[in-house]
């Protein structure tokens, strides 16, 4: 292969990631209509969840404990997290772009975080794919947990 034949093709392919890298709607917003408003009660900790320190308090806060359902979650769309409770008292958060199209996910269900645009699922627990097209997992986000408080960061 010749020296200009290899630019060529070194081009076309970042221009094709930088193409994939903006494929979504504008707004990030997959078309879904959760609030960010938790719904179910659930049971309190003042455990730190993914290894963020207890009492640490310079985060956002997103919800109470009691606010995010066990089995369940809850996406914060205007922070682009989802926040899980696998089993009581155990909290996890996770990006809420989806890893194929950077739609938002939309809800948690049936042990699943869902993104709209084509399907894919993800586990509540440590957000592997269980359905794609989504080619990866959603990224950990770090959250603290103390006095009841979940806080980004």
């Amino acid at each position: 292969m010749n020296a200009r034949r290899r630019t060529v093709l070194a081009a076309g392919a970042a221009g094709a990631a930088a193409l994939a890298t903006g494929c979504g709607s504008s707004d990030g917003d997959g078309g879904g209509d959760t609030t960010g408003t938790p719904t179910t009660s659930a049971g309190a900790t003042d455990e730190a969840a993914d290894g963020a320190s207890p009492g640490t308090s310079d985060g956002v806060e997103l919800a109470g404990t009691g606010d995010i359902p066990v089995g369940g979650g809850t996406v914060f769309k205007e922070r682009k997290v989802v926040v899980t409770q696998p089993e009581e008292g155990e909290f996890k958060a996770f990006s809420a772009v989806c890893t194929h199209a950077s739609c938002l996910v939309s809800t948690v269900s049936d042990g699943t975080i869902n993104c709209p645009c084509h399907g894919s699922r993800y586990s509540i627990t440590d957000a592997a794919v269980e359905a794609g097209p989504a080619p990866r997992p959603l990224p950990a986000e770090r959250i603290s947990v103390s006095d009841g408080t979940i806080r980004l960061g």
